[in-house]
């Protein structure tokens, strides 16, 4: 199949068919007497994997990590739950800082409002704003 039928049949573009290879995502296809990539059928899978891998926020090193041991005959499955697990942990830790920082924006954003910029002085910065002491800088 040629490269912008890979492309069709899997929502990218040449281009980024053209990065995978070069990234070694992709081993290099055969050629076509004219000189065209012809890539095999079981490339559209794998660049399905490599999709699915990216949108769940793997690395570009832990998806070739992957495919090495898939390259290498094993099952991949148990290396990519690790790495689920991993990264599921990650976006846990950073919604819950989000999360955080979201309560505090809320509180800031409500006393504000209530501030009188009259109260406000050379000498001090949104004097009505008291410090808390997560917002203190570390």
């Amino acid at each position: 199949m040629l490269i912008g039928e890979l492309a069709a049949a899997t929502g990218t573009s040449a281009k980024t068919l053209r990065f995978y290879e070069a990234e070694g995502l992709l081993a290099e296809p055969d050629r076509t007497p004219a000189g065209y990539r012809d890539y095999p059928d079981a490339a559209i899978g794998r660049v399905g994997f490599i999709r699915q891998a990216q949108a769940a926020g793997l690395t570009l090193a832990q998806i070739t990590q992957v495919l090495a041991v898939r390259d290498g005959g094993h099952p991949p499955c148990a290396h990519v739950a690790d790495l689920v697990e991993h990264r599921l942990g990650e976006v846990t830790r950073r919604l819950d800082e989000l999360e955080r920082t979201r309560a505090e924006l809320l509180a800031l954003r409500q006393r504000l409002a209530a501030l009188d910029p009259i109260d406000c002085h050379d000498d001090t910065i949104c004097a009505a704003v008291p410090m808390t002491s997560s917002s203190r800088p570390h």
